[in-house]
């Protein structure tokens, strides 16, 4: 076929016959592109002859366009049909093959699982919000004023020192630095000063709540961690009292551990409140009977934060006048918070990154 005339016209309907029977003999589509490129490819008879159409003269030329393209209209109605069919069996093959009963039931795999250090701070800021109260934010990285200074902290107090804080730049004479933060307090500094107008123009009280990430040089153990998170919060308004104080961490302990959590307030000292408390939950192993607890060493009590009404010295850094308005401050660690909700014994759990930790605690509501 190679040296088929364009002006043979039994040679060209061969040709025609021998491309339609191969493409009728595929069986399937790769078989059919083999047959495609043999038949009608740059070394394909009817394309060797169509190249000669060149070198007759102009009435044979006429001719052989004649008989060719016929052909070539043979040959692609010819494959076009195969193609559809076979298309058609290949779609059935794979609907067939292929099929899903969705209506089985399935195993789905894993896909880890939120941290509950995230949801418990979630869930923390939703009984806040749900008491008209705001959710704000600050630095990681704090100017020194903003975490001791406009909180009270004495130029000398220990919680400078470099074992408990991690100063990013390091302190050159009296000089204030740059620190990680130590707690969320310094982001309360910042709501009064950027909410103060607001109070003293428009009697707007101020109540803010401050979750995040703090930094202490502590060694990591089943009861402390150097990166840990504190959920803060600041209420300054008007006639505000320890009543007030009071009753918002009992609402907010009941909120967390159930209607029957019981609480107590011991006197206490931090350089940003006066008077001073540290709340105490009634111990989650013992309930108070077991003298010889290891959680609460016997005492019925544990721990959960501190709290205080504001000192005067905080409320004036901010521009406020301590004589006309009051304000109350509390704090407490979420990992604690998690610790007593859940009965957590070992605070590594919570960074190791295992996600068989995360997985048992399911979505907080």
């Amino acid at each position: 076929m190679s040296d088929l005339s364009p002006l043979d016209a039994a040679g060209i309907e061969a040709a025609v016959s021998a491309a339609t029977k191969a493409f009728d003999a595929a069986t399937t589509l790769d078989e059919l592109k083999e047959a495609r490129l043999a038949h009608t490819g740059d070394k394909g008879a009817l394309t060797l002859a169509n190249r000669g159409i060149g070198a007759l003269a102009g009435p044979d030329k006429a001719t052989a366009g004649q008989l060719l393209g016929k052909a070539r209209a043979s040959i692609g109605k010819a494959l076009a049909a195969r193609t559809d069919a076979l298309e058609a069996e290949r779609d059935a093959r794979v609907l067939a093959e292929e099929s899903v009963d969705v209506t089985l039931p399935v195993t789905r795999g894993p896909v880890g699982a939120r941290h509950p250090l995230e949801t418990m701070q979630e869930l923390m800021e939703d009984i806040f919000v749900g008491m008209g109260w705001e959710v704000a934010e600050g630095p990681e990285i704090e100017a020194e004023w903003f975490n001791f200074d406009a909180l009270n902290f004495d130029p000398d107090h220990p919680a400078r020192a470099m074992q408990d804080t991690f100063f990013v730049e390091p302190r050159e004479g009296d000089e204030p630095s740059v620190v990680l933060r130590t707690h969320t307090s310094p982001v309360q500094a910042r709501a009064a000063l950027e909410r103060r107008d607001a109070l003293l123009t428009e009697g707007r009280g101020i109540y803010v709540i401050c979750p995040g990430k703090t930094f202490r040089t502590d060694e990591l153990d089943a009861t402390h961690t150097p990166v840990f998170h504190q959920i803060e919060g600041l209420a300054i308004d008007k006639g505000l009292t320890l009543a007030h104080l009071k009753g918002t961490l009992e609402h907010l302990a009941k909120a967390m551990f159930g209607p029957d959590a019981e609480m107590r307030f011991r006197p206490s000292y931090f350089p940003f409140t006066e008077p001073s408390l540290e709340p105490d939950l009634r111990c989650f192993v013992c309930g108070g009977s077991d003298t010889e607890c290891r959680t609460c060493r016997g005492t019925g009590w544990i721990e959960w934060g501190g709290c205080g009404m504001t000192h005067p010295n905080v409320l004036r850094a901010a521009g406020i006048d301590p004589e006309v308005y009051t304000a109350f401050a509390f704090g407490m660690g979420i990992e604690r918070t998690l610790m007593f909700r859940h009965g957590v014994k070992d605070m590594r759990d919570m960074v190791e990154g295992d996600v068989r930790f995360s997985a048992q605690f399911g979505v907080e509501l």
